[in-house]
C-alpha cells in the first residue's frame, strides 16, 4: 500500500484523554494550514460504525474474546481501505483514535489470547499498513476510570464496565507493545493537564513531520 501522507495513531487505556488531545492537535495543525483529518476505531465509516455498535454494546456480555478480536480486525480493514488509505494517498495527515495496538493490548494481552496471535489476525487485515507514529497516552487505570465516572457526557461502553484488574492488564499490554515498537511508539504521561498532554503530542507530531521532510 503506497501513500504520501502521514498516519498518526493515538493509543491508551480508557480515560487517558486521547479524544481531547486529538481535537486540540487537529485545530493546531489546521491553523498552520496543514491538510489533516481525524477519525476513530472502531468506526470512522458506516460499516465500521455498525460493527462498533455490536462490539461496544453493553448487552454484548457473552461475546467471546476471539470474536471480539475478529470484529475489531474486520472494522479496521474496512476503515483502512475506505477512509485512511484514500486520505494518505491525497497527502493528508490522518489522526486516528486507536488502531492495531489497541487490539494487541486489549485482546492480545488483557483478554489473554496472546499478542502474537492478535498481531497475525491484524497483519492479514492491514497488509503491512502500520502507522508512521503512535502516541501512547500512559495513565494508571485508577485515574482513567475516575475520569470516566466524572465525565457524564462520555460514551459509556462495554469495556468501561470491566473491573480494575482488566484495565491494569491493558496498561501492561500497552507497555509490552511499546517495547516491541520503540521507534514508532512514543509514550506520553497522560496524568498531566490536558493542555500539557496535547502540547506534548503536537510537538512529537511536528518532529515526525520534520523528519519525513528530510
Amino acid at each position: 500500500m503506497s501513500k504520501s501522507g502521514l498516519f498518526i495513531t493515538f493509543e491508551g487505556p480508557e480515560g487517558a484523554g486521547k479524544t481531547t488531545a486529538i481535537e486540540w492537535v487537529q485545530e493546531a495543525l489546521k491553523r498552520e494550514g496543514m491538510p489533516v483529518i481525524v477519525t476513530r476505531e472502531p468506526g470512522g465509516i458506516a460499516i465500521a460504525e455498525r460493527i462498533r455498535e455490536v462490539i461496544l454494546d453493553p448487552v454484548s456480555t457473552e461475546m467471546d474474546g476471539r470474536t471480539e478480536a475478529l470484529l475489531y480486525a474486520a472494522a479496521r480493514r474496512q476503515h483502512l481501505i475506505e477512509k485512511v488509505m484514500p486520505a494518505l494517498q491525497e497527502g493528508r495527515i490522518v489522526l486516528c483514535d486507536r488502531f492495531i495496538d489497541s487490539s494487541l493490548a486489549y485482546q492480545g494481552h488483557a483478554r489473554g489470547i496472546g499478542i502474537q496471535q492478535i498481531l497475525a489476525i491484524n497483519e492479514f487485515a492491514i497488509e503491512g499498513m502500520m502507522p508512521d507514529l503512535t502516541l501512547l497516552f500512559d495513565l494508571p487505570p485508577e485515574i482513567g476510570l475516575a475520569r470516566i465516572a466524572e465525565n457524564k457526557e462520555r460514551e459509556q461502553n462495554r469495556l468501561d464496565k470491566e473491573k480494575l484488574p482488566f484495565h491494569q492488564l491493558v496498561r501492561n499490554g500497552y507497555q509490552q507493545v511499546a517495547a516491541m515498537y520503540p521507534e514508532r511508539i512514543k509514550t506520553i504521561d497522560a496524568s498531566q493537564t490536558a493542555s500539557s498532554v496535547a502540547e506534548t503530542a503536537l510537538q512529537l507530531i511536528k518532529k515526525q513531520l520534520e523528519s519525513d521532510r528530510e
